[in-house]
């Protein structure tokens, strides 16, 4: 039998114990307000069903009651393609990323009275999972396809678009560096 003895940063080459480091895994902080909704997702061997919104009886979602939609909107973004950064001064958003696509989203908070104003969060959607995500009006959002296919999502909006008087303020995407969009390696 192989007895294995356990190794510490003096087993390794002095080039290779000045080198480590540890992957951060603690829970990130949220922005206020922004929620991350896990939904119901089965699997079976014949594919999956995710439920992506129930309404109530006067046609809020029961996810967030107090949110009442009034615009349903379908997006495919192709391989390579940053949407970055845009914000509401009255709109809220319900992003909702299909679970056989991947996408990098990137909020931060715009708001100056907020208790977590100019907190940022970048986390992936979709990748396997069923998730909404509420994006209160006044926190920048934006999206991007790193990856090799073209993504899918759907989101939700309390109130239509209006091509003559847009509520769709515009940021650089590059507002939070050119990294934030960029794989993180390592």
């Amino acid at each position: 039998m192989i007895m294995l003895k356990p190794l510490n940063p003096k087993a390794l080459g002095q080039e290779f114990e000045k080198e480590l480091s540890v992957q951060d895994y603690s829970k990130k902080s949220v922005i206020d307000g922004v929620q991350l909704i896990n939904l119901n997702m089965f699997v079976d061997d014949g594919g999956s069903l995710a439920e992506i919104v129930r309404f109530d009886e006067n046609g809020n979602l029961q996810i967030l009651p107090e949110f009442k939609v009034r615009q349903t909107t379908f997006s495919q973004m192709l391989p390579g393609t940053i949407k970055a950064f845009h914000l509401h001064f009255n709109q809220e958003d319900v992003w909702f990323i299909m679970p056989y696509d991947r996408l990098l989203i990137g909020l931060f908070d715009c708001r100056k009275d907020s208790p977590t104003y100019n907190q940022q969060m970048r986390f992936v959607l979709g990748a396997g999972k069923a998730t909404a995500l509420y994006i209160p009006r006044g926190v920048a959002h934006g999206l991007a396809n790193l990856w090799s296919q073209p993504a899918n999502m759907i989101y939700l909006v309390n109130q239509c678009f209006n091509a003559s008087e847009p509520d769709e303020q515009r940021l650089p995407w590059d507002i939070l560096g050119e990294d934030f969009w960029t794989i993180r390696k390592g």
